[in-house]
């Protein structure tokens, strides 16, 4: 079916040998995103990227002739590792504005691909062309993709730790059982979007954890571990396996969280690793902070409903 917005929307699409998780970080992070944004001849200063809903990117594409082109957007919704939407304004000086909604979709392609669509839709068609002409936008967008391809493959962990640290609203007890009752810890485990419709734990030392996420798209997560440690409100440590489907290993590490009271409130630092098993679970490794800290993001909101008696 054609799109109602057709006449004045500009569609980028193209696949990448690549999983979503390391093209998404190839798209957020902005350590990745400066080495291939922008057609050729195009490189770009970042001054802030807050890949969230509110948060800003602003930044300045600078063309091989010297003109810069100053940038300015706002995220609505990041829901991770399926889709990205923001609103953008943006211009050269003495060009026409390139104001648009922007939506990126991720998708699984198979074997390990992605596919990532990019939909621009200006306010009117006459915008849309202005932008087309004057900035070559629907050419751009392609070298874009172009250099995206070529930066991929030099993307990739095949181990990472990362260490988180955040104040929640509650004493340790109550974060604790946030993390060792399966009640809880079904409601906030894994990043926005998802869900767990498996989330069984045998909390004592030598007992077994298992979860099975399922995202956005229905693919499910398994990953299970065992308890190393236990120390009622103040320290806990499992090893984190992830599989795949047919139960085969792709990641394997180990998480250590600790609860410290101050306050009233809780002091939590999560370091968790882990090491890729399998080329594709490289990608795994680009998304553990943002995935973490979405989860961590989800821990808080059960948090306040626990104190508040809602869960």
């Amino acid at each position: 079916m054609t799109s109602p917005t057709a006449d004045r929307e500009i569609v980028i699409a193209r696949e990448f040998d690549a999983p979503r998780e390391l093209v998404w970080q190839a798209l957020t992070n902005p350590r990745h995103l400066v080495q291939w944004w922008g057609p050729r001849g195009f490189s770009t200063t970042i001054q802030e990227m807050d890949v969230r809903p509110g948060g800003v990117w602003t930044y300045v594409m600078h063309g091989p002739d010297g003109t810069d082109y100053p940038n300015h957007s706002v995220f609505e919704e990041v829901v991770f590792p399926d889709r990205i939407v923001f609103v953008h304004g943006g211009r050269k000086a003495g060009g026409p504005e390139a104001d648009f909604t922007a939506t990126w979709r991720f998708e699984k392609a198979g074997d390990g691909k992605t596919k990532v669509t990019m939909r621009m839709v200006f306010p009117s068609a006459e915008a849309r062309d202005a932008v087309v002409r004057e900035y070559g936008a629907i050419e751009g967008g392609k070298q874009t993709f172009e250099r995206l391809a070529e930066h991929l493959p030099t993307m990739g962990f095949t181990a990472r730790e990362i260490v988180i640290e955040r104040v929640v609203d509650a004493p340790p007890t109550l974060v604790f059982q946030c993390w060792t009752d399966p009640k809880h810890m079904a409601r906030w485990w894994a990043p926005h979007g998802f869900t767990n419709p498996v989330c069984e734990l045998d909390v004592r030392v030598g007992g077994a954890w298992r979860i099975v996420m399922r995202g956005p798209d229905r693919t499910d997560y398994p990953g299970h571990g065992v308890y190393q440690e236990i120390v009622p409100a103040e320290r806990l440590v499992f090893t984190n396996i992830a599989t795949d489907a047919a139960g085969q290993v792709v990641l394997d590490g180990l998480t250590t969280v600790t609860f410290a009271e101050e306050n009233g409130k809780t002091r939590m630092t999560v370091t968790t690793g882990a090491t890729a098993r399998v080329d594709y679970a490289r990608g795994y490794l680009e998304g553990m902070e943002i995935g973490w800290t979405q989860s961590l993001e989800r821990l808080d909101a059960e948090v306040a409903a626990f104190r508040a008696g809602a869960c």
